[in-house]
């Protein structure tokens, strides 16, 4: 145990000498967070929206069957309570949940205006607002369509609610996404480069016939950026809560747990590529090109996984900072324990194990 503080001891040192390292590791974070948190905007098709019809009259039916032949949403339709509802919505089962009163028909007929509930997601916001955006147009067309028929001027009046998020706060869903992407980028290509380094410097001979245990040596090169990681980590919810006024609703504790077993899995990731390749160059090509872009696109923070084909929806339960980002997006901002995010938590885990297991047996103790 001895020999095997001093060997992280002095893997601290390698990385605070490196200025380059420093400003990956800190400096990429605080412009990420602050670029992704101000400036992104998505889009959203074939959204998963529940229906309540409390009422079950004919402008109902003709009101559904209108946001059914729209593109932009997958509907079904079920006589939900608001504790389903919620439940739903915790479950990230659905985006939006559209609530018909009882007495709809007769008090837009009668009355000449009657209301309806859209109830979203506000953990994510600018789906919610597509979302709510596309749900008027659909409720207004329809409105325009029944007054000349009656030669009345009906209004319907939608209702809008945005959960564990009412202020809209646009930057709650890119936080994030930003966090797994960053954690991701950096605590891999970090850790990719630092035996390829020891192999470039000829270091890594004196390391492999020192009676230090390889194995030993892997933990030594991850542990400073676990700690790092850590700190940057820290230092990005200090940058959403008081840059990005994002509020914390779930527990810290689960919340440092689930990232630092993101940054295990990251970090194995990265020394697997260090194994694996004989150049820095190699090694940060693979992690930094290699990762980032299956980031971006297979998170679901930037590009709806609703929009692609299933063969890419398919591809993305393989991208670890998918289930990092759920549970992120869980905890943090909906507020929910670990009985909602334990089988995310389960994919890490076992993404950590065969990745570790992986480079553990390619490690080579002896230098071609």
């Amino acid at each position: 145990m001895k020999q095997l503080l001093v060997f992280i001891r002095k893997e601290f040192y390698h990385v605070f000498r490196d200025r380059r390292t420093l400003l990956i590791m800190f400096g990429l974070p605080v412009v990420d967070i602050l670029l992704f948190g101000f400036a992104m905007t998505s889009e959203v098709k074939n959204a998963h929206i529940i229906i309540s019809d409390n009422a079950r009259d004919v402008q109902t039916e003709q009101l559904i069957s209108k946001i059914k032949a729209s593109s932009y949403f997958t509907v079904e339709e079920s006589p939900l309570n608001y504790k389903a509802v919620e439940s739903a919505f915790k479950k990230n089962a659905v985006k939006c949940a559209l609530v018909f009163p009882a007495g709809f028909g007769s008090d837009l007929l009668h009355k000449g205006k009657a209301q309806v509930q859209i109830i979203t997601d506000g953990s994510d916001p600018n789906t919610a607002k597509t979302i709510v955006s596309y749900l008027t147009a659909i409720i207004t067309a329809y409105q325009q369509e029944l007054s000349p028929v009656a030669g009345l001027p009906y209004r319907i009046i939608p209702e809008t609610r945005m959960l564990y998020n009412e202020e809209q706060n646009g930057s709650l869903n890119f936080i994030p996404g930003v966090m797994a992407l960053i954690l991701m980028i950096v605590c891999t290509a970090l850790t990719s480069v630092s035996i390829v380094k020891e192999k470039e410097l000829g270091t890594m001979e004196v390391l492999l016939v020192s009676p230090f245990k390889p194995v030993m040596v892997l933990i030594s090169k991850a542990v400073p950026y676990l700690v790092l990681s850590l700190a940057n980590f820290t230092l990005i919810l200090l940058l959403a809560v008081f840059a990005l006024h994002v509020e914390i609703r779930g527990s810290l504790l689960l919340l440092f747990f689930e990232s630092t077993l993101f940054i295990i899995t990251c970090l194995s990731f990265g020394l697997l590529i260090s194994n694996t390749t004989s150049s820095q160059q190699t090694a940060l090509l693979l992690s930094m090109m290699g990762m980032m872009i299956p980031t971006l696109i297979f998170t679901g923070f930037m590009f709806p996984l609703e929009n692609m084909p299933w063969i890419f929806r398919v591809i993305s339960h393989v991208v670890p900072a998918r289930w990092y980002f759920i549970i992120i997006k869980a905890v943090m901002l909906k507020g929910l324990g670990f009985a909602y995010v334990w089988k995310e938590t389960l994919v890490l885990v076992g993404m950590t194990v065969i990745l570790l297991g992986i480079a553990l047996k390619n490690f080579k103790i002896r230098l071609q």
